[in-house]
Formats: structure tokens, C-alpha cells, sequence
């Protein structure tokens, strides 16, 4: 993938028709691929095809006697899977299981009543609070509460870090035309008397963000052998 200075930044000048930085200085760029990175980011995330998820199987735990997950990351966006660390047979968290559930569901009401409980064999249900990155750390609360402290593995989806000039293109896809066509566009925008992104360019964008999106909708074209029954996650 291109660095945001050494490709990117060298092809939008010359839609600019501006070899070297003048009229628009390269901070100035760089800030508005960075706005292009997350407008496209934001719709990759939503095809739930996992392109930015992150295994930490190093930080989060869960203490005795508490009901909140201790050093979660901040930067988390969505929480795709939390399980025991070792889920092996001879692992003293065997069989211990974490389930999202509402905050206010009667099952996670009941739980939270329960007696501390030994982390094996049971169910463990959370519930996420709080904005998450980049705002803060979400809150992470679950019941019942448990006996001993369990570590965990913690999967996730990130937001993204701000660019700098040396950073990669974090989108698949081959999406550099597409960041391209939105920093033309929104560079534009300084030559217009309202400051409206150049609509031409916008058109562009639009039709390179929708190829890249078909592109990315589906990653696993292989049949699965066996499929889930209708009421399987019930039995």
C-alpha cells in the first residue's frame, strides 16, 4: 500500500497542477486523506468482513469480585468475541463462556444478583458502555461476578490512528484512486468561492468507493461443509 506522501500526495498534485507544495501545503493534504481514510473506513467496517480486526490476547482481564473488565483498549470500536485466554480441557476456565446481552435484560439483571460463581463451566454475559475510541475506554460490565480472575482474549475492531506523512494506506482494496479523487475534491474546495468540495471530483469518488466496496463485500467464497441449524445456538 502507498505511503500518504510518496504516491498519494505525488498523484493529487498533479490533478492540482502543482508539482511542488504552494498553494496547498502538504499538511493541508495529508489532513484531508485523513478525512478520506475514515469516510471510507467507516463503510468497510460496516460490511462486517472482519478487514481490521484485532486479537489482544496479552491485557484484558477479569478480576475477582469485580464487575467491570480491567485495561480494555482505548481504541476500540466494536467488540467482536471476548473468551478465557486458555480454553483448553485442562484450563481452569474450561467451558466458561462470554455472552453479550442488554444491560437491562432480566437474565443480566439475575446475574447480577448471583453469588461471585468459579470461572468454569457458566456463562459470563457483558454489556458495552460508553462512546469507546476516540472518545474513551467503553466500560465493559458484566455479571455474575466471579471468584478467581480469569484472563482474557479480547477481539476487536479498532478505530483508526491519525495518519502522518510516512503512514501506509490502512484501506484494502486498492483503494488509492479513491483517497486521490477525495483530497483533488476537497483540495478544490479552497479555489471555490463557497469552499464546496469540486462536485466533478466528488463524482469520482463516489464511483471508485462503490467498486471498492462490491469489492470487499464478500471474502469467504468457499461453501461451508456443515451449516448452523435454524435453532442451534438455543440447543
Amino acid at each position: 500500500m502507498a505511503t500518504l506522501l510518496s504516491a498519494l500526495e505525488t498523484q493529487v498534485r498533479r490533478h492540482l497542477i502543482e508539482a511542488t507544495a504552494s498553494y496547498w501545503s502538504s499538511a493541508e493534504l495529508i489532513d484531508i486523506m485523513n478525512l478520506g481514510v475514515k469516510d471510507l473506513w467507516r463503510d468497510i467496517v460496516d460490511l462486517k468482513q472482519e478487514h481490521f480486526l484485532t486479537v489482544d490476547d496479552t491485557n484484558v482481564t477479569l478480576a475477582a469480585d469485580t464487575a467491570i473488565l480491567t485495561n480494555v483498549p482505548g481504541n476500540v470500536h466494536k467488540v467482536y468475541l471476548i473468551e478465557p485466554r486458555d480454553i483448553t480441557t485442562n484450563s481452569t476456565n474450561y467451558g466458561l463462556v462470554f455472552k453479550p446481552m442488554d444491560y437491562n435484560h432480566p437474565t443480566f439483571q439475575s446475574a447480577r444478583s448471583r453469588s461471585d460463581i468459579d470461572p468454569s463451566n457458566d456463562i459470563i454475559y457483558y454489556a458495552i458502555t460508553g462512546q469507546g475510541g476516540p472518545v474513551g475506554v467503553p466500560t465493559i460490565r458484566v455479571a455474575p461476578q466471579v471468584n478467581s480472575a480469569v484472563n482474557l482474549t479480547f477481539s476487536y475492531v479498532p478505530i483508526l490512528a491519525a495518519l502522518t506523512a510516512a503512514s501506509d494506506n490502512p484501506i484494502p482494496g486498492e483503494s488509492d484512486q479513491a483517497l486521490i479523487a477525495w483530497t483533488v475534491a476537497f483540495a478544490r474546495a479552497k479555489e471555490q468561492e463557497d469552499r464546496s468540495p469540486d462536485a466533478s471530483w466528488m463524482v469520482v469518488y463516489a464511483t471508485e468507493k462503490q467498486h471498492l466496496l462490491q469489492s470487499l463485500g464478500v471474502r469467504q467464497l468457499q461453501e461451508a461443509t456443515y451449516v448452523d441449524a435454524m435453532f442451534e445456538a438455543f440447543w
